[in-house]
Order: C-alpha cells, then structure tokens, then sequence
C-alpha cells in the first residue's frame, strides 16, 4: 500500500463524481473495499489525493469504466471449497435426486456471482454424473448469472486452460470435456444444462434472473459476493435469495461469508451443523437484520 494513500478517508468525493458525471453508481460497495481499489488505482495513476483522482476521472472516462471493472471482479474455480462440493456430492444432491423421482419435476440450481462458470459447470458435473448421463432420470437445470458481461461471455463459452482444472478429477475430465491442443472444452451434453446471463444482484424489480421465468430453485450457491457489499446491501441480496428458493431449498456460501449469512439470514436456519449450508424455512417467518 502507498504511504501517501488516503486509508482513513471515505471515498466520499469519487463516488459523488463518477455518480454526476457518469451515472455510475459504486456506493452499494462496502467502504473499505472501495478505499483499497480506489488507492490502488491512484497507484496505478501516479497520483496520490482523491482529489487529483477526481480531476484525473473527470478527464478519462476510461479510468472510470477500469474502476468499475476492478470492482467486479470475483475470482473463482472448479470446485473451489473441496468440504462444500463433497456435502453437496455425498448428501445434497442426492437427496435431491430421490426427492425429484418420487415428486416429479427437476432440479432448479441458481449460481449466483459465478463469475468466469466454473461453480456452475462443477455443480453441472456432479449432477450429470448423478442424474445419469445417457438416460436422465431426473432432469435438471442451472442458471448462472454475474454482473460482468466479459465473464459470462467466457463462461458460455466453455473453454478453460488446463492449468484452470486442476481440482478436476480425471473421471469429469474424461466425461465432461474435450481437449483442444491446450485447452479443454465443456462437451455439448453439459453445455446445454447451463444458462448464463448477465445479472445485478441489487436490481430490485425482480428476486432472481428473468432467464429462470419463476425461481423455486432447490439450490442457490453464493459465494464471496455479499463481503464487496454495504450492510444494507447485503439485506437486499439475502431477501432476493430467500424469495428465489423453494420452500426447503439449500443455500450455499463461502468460508469468507458464513458469519455474514449466519448473523443476518432471516428466513434461513444452518444445516446440520454445517457452517456452509442452510436450508430456507419451510413457513419461512419474518426476521429482522
């Protein structure tokens, strides 16, 4: 971090600029996220107060977009927490699966924040396996959604390096890609399972991505999303999962944020024990954040 950067200083100033001059609207991001990536674009610039910054953005409208972006970036992998895809492989989604042939109907997953796939694609994995590739037995259907247009882009794509796979094991690998010089390609049968779409998770006219018609999802997994976001940001984002899950549903976090959805989750009660998981009431009651 640089000396000269403004670490006690709220970002007040930038984020009044890039609302008046370019109606882009960063204050729902937790403050101190946005003072370290403003900082490290002052760094990037060579400049050192906010105020320079604020010139500087009012003369680049590059830099504000660039800005944007470095706010939106979720980092993630196949099969990223090895605890939380061996509970959803060993107990989650078989359950899922007996419950769905005695009841009908299918599997409803919403990968929420996937950023570049691979949360959805891993989930896709198991539940081809499960489901039973050829001669599907239970039918099912993942919505993936991130803000960032350039991630779902490559998302839809399917295309990863090899390097990008290593937490792959090699019957998925063999099963579910094809490899192409040195990279592997999401087959056909996987890629028709999944739907990407572009997404705000703060968007308030709606509780999940239109894509998905009506929500009712069995699984929702949203993980390292709401520690980017305010207090009463993460509230808006906690109620659109709540109301997009069916009765019973699963809920699924990361290791960063179980504490966020454990003190704040009204709706929601944790799941055997397992501070990843929880599962929507199915009279789901009234609480406050």
């Amino acid at each position: 971090m640089r000396k000269d950067a403004q670490t006690d200083q709220p970002p007040t100033a930038v984020i009044q600029t890039l609302e008046r001059m370019y109606g882009l609207d960063i204050s729902p991001y937790d403050e101190s996220f946005l003072r370290k990536s403003i900082d490290k674009r002052l760094a990037a610039a060579g400049l050192k107060t906010d105020a320079d910054y604020v010139e500087y953005l009012a003369e680049h409208r590059a830099e504000a977009d660039e800005l944007c972006r470095s706010l939106r970036v979720i980092y993630s992998e196949f099969f990223r927490n090895p605890l939380a895809f061996a509970v959803l492989e060993q107990v989650v989604l078989p359950d899922l699966v007996a419950e769905k042939k005695q009841s009908g109907g299918g599997i409803r997953v919403w990968s929420a924040g996937c950023a570049a796939g691979q949360e959805a694609w891993s989930v896709a994995m198991l539940l081809d396996e499960l489901t039973g590739a050829e001669d599907r037995t239970v039918p099912y259907r993942i919505f993936a959604s991130d803000l960032s247009k350039t991630d779902m882009k490559r998302a839809r794509n399917g295309v990863y390096a090899a390097d990008e796979l290593k937490n792959v094991r090699l019957r998925h690998l063999a099963a579910c890609f094809t490899k192409q010089e040195e990279t592997y390609t999401l087959v056909p049968r996987i890629r028709s399972q999944v739907q990407f779409t572009s997404y705000d998770l703060l968007e308030t006219n709606t509780t999940c991505p239109p894509v998905s018609i009506y929500g009712e999802f069995d699984l929702v997994l949203c993980s390292n999303v709401l520690l980017y976001y305010r207090h009463e940001m993460q509230k808006r984002i906690l109620d659109k999962l709540r109301e997009s899950l069916a009765p019973g549903g699963y809920l699924i976090t990361g290791e960063t944020e179980k504490q966020i959805f454990a003190d704040r989750a009204g709706g929601f009660a944790p799941w055997h024990r397992r501070p990843l998981f929880f599962r929507k009431f199915f009279h789901p009651r009234i609480t406050q954040i």
